[in-house]
C-alpha cells in the first residue's frame, strides 16, 4: 500500500546548514587572519549602535572553543528544521534572528552579546515546541531527540557564567516558543495509506482480492481456468484399417 510523506529530502537539508557553518568560520578566520576585531558589532543593549548586532553577531565568536561549541548545534539543529519544516524554515530563520536579537537587545546587561547560540536556542526552543504541539509521532519524535541531545542547554538561560550571555539564551529559548505558537496551525499530515482516500475501491486494489466477504485469506482469488486440448493422432496401420472397412 503506498503513502505519501510530508517530509522531503533535498539538497538543501545539508546544502544551508553547511553554507552557514561556513560564514562564520570565514569570518572568524577573516578576524584572525587581518587583525580584525568584530565584537563591536554584537548585540549591545540599550545603544542604538547595538542594534545592528541583531544582524551581525550570530556570525561574530570570541575564539575557537566559543565557535566549535556552536558549530554542530548550528548544522544539526538547522538541518532537523529544512528536513521536517522546509516550507517555513527560512521564516522561522529570519523572525528568530530579529526576536532573539530584539529581545537581548532590550534585557541585556551593558556588554555586546555574540555568538550563534542565540539562534541555535531559538532552534532547539522551536522544534522541541513545535513537535509537542503537533501531535504527529515523527515530530514528536524530534522533540525527544532535541531534549536528549541539548537539554542541558537549559541550564545556560540562567545566570550561572558571567562570560555567557544568558539573555541571548533566554531570548532565542522564548522567541522558539513564540514561533511553535506562531506556527502552531502549520502542521505536518500524517502520511495517508491508499485504503484511507475517499477514491479508495477495495475492486481495485490487488492487496484486498485475497480476502472473501467474511475476512478469510484466500491464496488465490482469481484462479485462472484451465483449458485442456485432446488430440489423438492416428498411427499408419490404424488410417489403413479404416480404408480397408
Amino acid at each position: 500500500m503506498k503513502q505519501t510523506s510530508p517530509f522531503t529530502f533535498s539538497p538543501g537539508v545539508v546544502g544551508y546548514p553547511i553554507i552557514f557553518v561556513l560564514v562564520i568560520w570565514i569570518v572568524f578566520w577573516f578576524e584572525i587572519r587581518f587583525g580584525f576585531d568584530f565584537n563591536r558589532f554584537g548585540v549591545r543593549p540599550g545603544k542604538i549602535e547595538g542594534l545592528r548586532g541583531i544582524i551581525f553577531s550570530p556570525f561574530i565568536h570570541s575564539g575557537i572553543k566559543h565557535l566549535f561549541n556552536n558549530t554542530i548545534p548550528l548544522f544539526v539543529l538547522s538541518m532537523a528544521l529544512f528536513y521536517f519544516y522546509r516550507k517555513i524554515s527560512w521564516q522561522v530563520l529570519f523572525l528568530g534572528l530579529i526576536l532573539s536579537g530584539s529581545l537581548t537587545w532590550f534585557i541585556g546587561r551593558e556588554a555586546n552579546h555574540i555568538g550563534a547560540s542565540g539562534i541555535i536556542y531559538v532552534l532547539a526552543s522551536f522544534l522541541f515546541f513545535k513537535g509537542v504541539f503537533s501531535k504527529h509521532y515523527r515530530l514528536i519524535a524530534l522533540s525527544l531527540v532535541v531534549v536528549f541531545l541539548y537539554g542541558g542547554m537549559l541550564w545556560y538561560v540562567t545566570p550561572i557564567d558571567p562570560d555567557i550571555s544568558w539573555e541571548g539564551h533566554l531570548a532565542g529559548l522564548i522567541s522558539g516558543f513564540c514561533l511553535a505558537l506562531l506556527y502552531r496551525k502549520n502542521i505536518a499530515k500524517p502520511p495517508k495509506y491508499e485504503w484511507e482516500r475517499p477514491d479508495y475501491s477495495e475492486d481495485d486494489d490487488d492487496f484486498m482480492k485475497h480476502f472473501d466477504e467474511d475476512g478469510n485469506f484466500i491464496e488465490d482469488p482469481e484462479p485462472e481456468e484451465l483449458k485442456y486440448a485432446y488430440h489423438y493422432k492416428h498411427s499408419n496401420q490404424e488410417k489403413e484399417g479404416d480404408k480397408d472397412s
